[in-house]
């Protein structure tokens, strides 16, 4: 069973940055597209970016590009998420996601396991 954790969320002014960190434990992690999610409260699960197997392709939602930046570490078995230039409509519940394939997808159903979630909170 693959298990991922989150970490690297907090508090941070608008116009900061933060670094989101997923760690993953059993399964073939360097097999599969990783992504990271956001959800609000009442809201749907939310693509913010993704990650091929092998690092070589990423794609990002159109409201964080260029502020984003996803990587992976396969021999780590970690994938990051650099945010930066925060707005205070980034803030929520960010998960980190397992593809149940190497390509990137953006559908939430196309993941099979996810972390718990870690809180972004941007101040203004």
């Amino acid at each position: 069973q693959v298990r991922l954790v989150e970490s690297g969320g907090g508090l941070v002014q608008a116009g900061g940055s933060l670094r989101l960190s997923c760690t993953a434990s059993g399964g073939a992690f360097s097999s599969y597209a990783m992504a990271w999610f956001r959800q609000a409260p009442g809201k749907e699960r939310e693509f913010v970016s993704g990650i091929g197997w092998n690092g070589d392709s990423t794609h990002y939602a159109d409201s964080v590009k260029g502020r984003f930046t996803i990587s992976r570490d396969n021999a780590k078995k970690m994938v990051y998420l650099e945010m930066n230039s925060l707005k205070v409509e980034d803030t929520t519940v960010y998960y980190c996601a397992q593809g149940r394939v190497g390509t990137i997808t953006t559908a939430p159903w196309s993941y099979a396991f996810w972390g718990q979630g870690t809180q972004v909170t941007v101040s203004s």
